[in-house]
């Protein structure tokens, strides 16, 4: 029995005999049957575990990107691959498609894509993967290999992909992409098919009564009227998505109201948020590597505010800064986890990037100076007083709680000491 790919043919029997091997597992997930796999295979190739961390690396990859083994073991591999669609749209991003595929222990395909080269420039890509997987322990949330073979992209045909489901992306820019290839949104005929689409997204699983989106849509107009261009921009809509090659129903009627199904799309808010409730239960079981794997997951998500391009827009306005909101409680999480394991320096960047968004959460002030004081930088840690000092005097018109005055006293005399609470 032979399994196919793009480039030719591998014999079960010889996949099996590799399988077969002895196994080392390393944090409860079996790598070196990939390790074999990576090595032996004939394109370029390396090898991710649930995290989507890379564990194997072989040279013929090296040669396609430039990376060396040492330079991406450990790393993810949306970070070292950055690879994007056609059209521009990134493909690498947490939980993407082939993380999907992987989860449901099903093989990932994406054609004419590009990866990012070592030295910045472009190169153009294919990208089959295997999955091998075996439960360790009882307890790991997810088990196994992900094998993703990269073959230098000539042919351009069209193949099929593992996951044609709309997949949404509302941080940031909006995008829409399906499978492997970005849908381009500013074609569409009626831009009010995309602010229905926005709305419907905002509200997933939730119907939206017609007079609620003709009140949004055309505040101006009568609901008779309005209600006859709802039915146009529905039309719209749904006729776009099926020339994108969509035939599940996205968007469903029920009664007076409309919509999004849930179960059709992948949304990357609902990615986040449950990258966070995982990183939250490591968290409280004191898995401070897992916990920081998940948080790390939600911050490549995020790549911006929420519904960023509709700024003025009320109907987005309170899920803007609930996000906002959480992803800065996510971020001082992150410092928490750095710190626990000792990366005090990745927990000084978490807090400056913190304070960039919001420069008067003191308690971040206080946690970045306790975090330089450790690492010996006592000059910085005094500055981050006084800029702290200066920024509370400037925007609220008060002075540093008496916390804070306390642990600069601390730092001067050389008493300062690292906080084994959350930063906040």
């Amino acid at each position: 029995m032979l399994l196919r790919t793009p480039w030719g043919l591998f014999a079960l029997v010889w996949l099996d005999w590799v399988c077969a091997r002895s196994w080392l597992v390393v944090g409860g997930i079996i790598v070196m049957d990939a390790r074999y796999l990576v090595d032996s295979a004939s394109d370029g190739a390396f090898a991710i575990d649930g995290n989507q961390r890379i564990v194997a690396w072989n040279f013929r990859v090296r040669r396609l990107l430039g990376h060396t083994r040492r330079e991406v073991i450990g790393k993810p591999c949306s970070d070292v691959l950055r690879a994007v669609l056609p059209d521009g749209e990134p493909l690498c991003v947490p939980d993407c498609e082939g993380l999907r595929c992987f989860r449901q222990f099903q093989p990932f395909e994406a054609v004419s894509c590009r990866a990012r080269h070592k030295d910045h420039h472009w190169v153009p890509l294919d990208i089959t993967s295997v999955v091998t997987a075996r439960r360790v322990r009882s307890d790991d949330e997810l088990t196994g290999i992900a094998t993703i073979f990269l073959h230098n992209g000539k042919d351009k045909s069209e193949r099929p992909l593992a996951d044609t489901r709309l997949q949404i992306f509302t941080f940031g820019r909006f995008r829409l992409s399906t499978g492997a290839r970005g849908l381009k949104v500013e074609d569409w005929q009626r831009k009010q098919a995309l602010t229905l689409l926005k709305l419907l997204v905002a509200n997933a699983g939730r119907a939206l009564p017609r007079e609620i989106l003709i009140d949004v849509l055309w505040p101006e107009t009568d609901e008779g009227a309005g209600w006859k261009r709802l039915k146009v921009t529905v039309h719209s809509l749904r006729r776009e998505l099926r020339a994108a090659g969509i035939h599940e129903e996205i968007v469903e009627t029920t009664g007076k109201a409309y919509l999004l199904r849930r179960e059709a799309i992948w949304l990357d808010s609902q990615a986040y948020e449950a990258c966070i409730t995982k990183g939250v239960g490591c968290r409280d079981r004191q898995r401070w590597e897992m916990a920081l794997n998940h948080f790390s997951e939600a911050q490549r998500l995020y790549r911006g505010d929420y519904m960023e391009e509709d700024i003025h827009a009320d109907w987005c306005a309170e899920e803007r800064e609930r996000f906002r909101e959480v992803h800065l409680e996510m971020s001082a999480d992150m410092a928490e986890c750095h710190v626990k394991l000792g990366q005090y320096a990745e927990a000084v960047g978490v807090c400056r990037a913190i304070l960039v968004v919001d420069p008067c959460r003191e308690g971040i002030h206080r946690a970045l100076m306790e975090y330089l004081a450790f690492l010996g930088h006592i000059d910085s840690a005094r500055a981050q007083y006084h800029h702290c000092r200066q920024i509370l005097a400037t925007e609220l018109g008060v002075e540093p709680m008496p916390e804070t005055q306390k642990l600069y006293r601390q730092i001067i005399a050389g008493k300062g000491s690292v906080s084994a609470t959350k930063p906040g």
